[in-house]
């Protein structure tokens, strides 16, 4: 006699696929500065719109609020290095706020983390920014 057993199990995988990523860009305090405030997951999912937003800013510095943003996936930590190498070749800049810890570790772990100015406030990122 042979006895077979099946094991089954289920992935919730839905959750993320219905949140989206809210982008809202606004003009900073000083010419030149452009703020992008992030609301949402940055994943796979959405990760398209966003470099398309940050391809088509020309500003000298961008600052993206990440203070809305729970999560970035792997596919996220790729658009943003991808954001700041590009901005970097042109002599722009890139500035983050309200980069939670989840995200923070994820750019330690994949070691890009130094490639990013990190900050608190939209107003230490504005100052940072220069005038």
């Amino acid at each position: 006699m042979v006895l077979m057993m099946a094991h089954s199990f289920a992935v919730n995988i839905s959750v993320m696929a219905e949140q989206h990523l809210q982008l809202e860009e606004m003009p900073g305090s000083r010419e030149g500065v452009q703020i992008m405030r992030l609301t949402g997951p940055l994943t796979l999912m959405n990760v398209f719109g966003f470099q398309s937003k940050v391809r088509a800013d020309q500003s000298r510095a961008l600052i993206l609020d990440f203070t809305g943003v729970p999560l970035a996936d792997s596919a996220g930590i790729g658009a943003l290095v991808g954001a700041y190498v590009s901005r970097q070749k042109d002599g722009r800049t890139l500035g983050l706020v309200g980069v939670n810890q989840r995200i923070h570790q994820a750019l330690e772990v994949t070691r890009v983390e130094n490639f990013f100015k990190f900050f608190q406030t939209l107003a230490e990122a504005e100052a940072a920014a220069g005038g």
